[in-house]
């Protein structure tokens, strides 16, 4: 173990009016720093998690995070993004300069403002993280690629409605509990469900509580070399954070496999010494509800085609074996893309330090994170334990 996160911060996720991206960096970088209970001095190295693809004219955007104190100039800042595990891809670039005594003490900041773009720009700004040449006409944007999935899916293992409907009812029952999240209401099982006036499908077999939501958001984590976590108010150690990137174009792959994802898991927990029977809860990349269920099975949670069965018969609630996006996900929490991978861990570092609240998942002691960019593309796995 190298790295440990010793703070963070969470904005709360949703449209927030009148906000801007660089409020919204400044403020989480502040918090974070306090709630580790260090200064701006203190940092070695920068990173920030911003996707943009056509969201911000700001597209230059590295230095914004200095403009949260004055004593962070000069400090060296670097912008990274791969889609939407761009947060994952942050985190990653932070202990990668702890591991090389590059530093000792780490600012990591992920956000992305999406809801001031007008909805058609948006479609086309998120169909960029899939391959152009094969999918860039496709209908309904990024939602169509996933659509395109779960069709398939469905053709070859038969139709899972039932149990998409069960993990989007799931997460946004997880989500109630969660300040930070943008939708804070409990659908039910019936109403995502069946097709209906305010849940339409909007493409394939994909109705509207199958897919995640437009959102404004950012967080913020302290990373620390061991010693020095040690020394400090918490640590939360990385067991394992594992990145496997794979092809770009769907054609080139079995889509439904998800092979990238189940390479990473599979790397993560030989990394860590641990199975899946050791960890006490997961946040998974549920974009789609489709994407849960595939990842299910890219876990080695279920045999491929059995991930339906986890869903329905409770596995993956709150209270199951393995309870999955006990935050609710970024169905009910929300999906700003640079933020997502930060928040997935910093609502993990809460869950093993017993600060997660109304989302406590109780003697949580080990948490598995799965951040995904494109379609199963860019596959970032983490194992957090805490140590301190």
């Amino acid at each position: 173990m190298t790295a440990c996160i010793v703070g963070w911060a969470h904005s709360r996720f949703g449209k927030l009016e009148g906000e801007t991206l660089e409020g919204l960096i400044t403020k989480v970088a502040v918090d974070a720093l306090d709630h580790a209970g260090i200064g701006p001095d203190d940092v070695d190295e920068i990173v920030l998690g911003h996707f943009n693809a056509g969201f911000c004219a700001q597209d230059f955007t590295a230095s914004l995070v200095l403009q949260a104190d004055d004593r962070l100039r000069f400090k060296p800042a670097t912008r990274v993004e791969n889609a939407c595990a761009t947060g994952s891809a942050a985190v990653r670039q932070g202990i990668r300069a702890i591991d090389a005594n590059a530093a000792r003490i780490v600012l990591v900041v992920g956000a992305e403002q999406m809801t001031t773009t007008p909805g058609p720009e948006i479609g086309k700004n998120l169909l960029k993280a899939s391959y152009l040449p094969e999918d860039g006409e496709t209908p309904a944007g990024f939602a169509g690629v996933f659509g395109k999935i779960a069709q398939a899916y469905f053709q070859r293992y038969g139709d899972q409605s039932d149990a998409l409907a069960m993990i989007a009812a799931k997460n946004h029952k997880n989500g109630v509990d969660n300040p930070y999240a943008q939708m804070r209401k409990d659908f039910g099982y019936e109403f995502c469900r069946q097709e209906s006036e305010k849940n339409p499908f909007v493409a394939g077999p994909l109705k509207r509580t199958d897919c995640s939501l437009v959102s404004d958001g950012a967080a913020a984590l302290v990373l620390a070399d061991t010693s020095t976590a040690l020394k400090m108010r918490r640590a939360v150690a990385f067991r394992a954070n594992e990145h496997v990137q794979d092809f770009l174009p769907m054609s080139k792959r079995d889509i439904l496999a998800f092979e990238g994802c189940e390479q990473a898991w599979n790397q993560a927990l030989k990394k860590a010494g641990v199975t899946l029977d050791d960890l006490s809860f997961v946040e998974t990349h549920d974009c789609f509800t489709i994407a849960e269920l595939i990842e299910y099975e890219a876990m080695g949670l279920a045999k491929p085609g059995e991930g339906a069965k986890l869903a329905l018969d409770g596995t993956t609630a709150k209270d199951g074996r393995l309870p999955v996006n006990p935050s609710g996900g970024l169905k009910a929490k929300g999906h700003p893309i640079g933020a997502t991978g930060v928040s997935m861990h910093v609502l993990t570092a809460m869950q093993l330090a017993g600060e997660a609240g109304g989302i406590q998942v109780p003697g949580a002691k080990l948490g598995g994170i799965f951040n995904m960019g494109g379609a199963a593309v860019a596959n970032y796995v983490s194992i957090l334990d805490r140590i301190r």
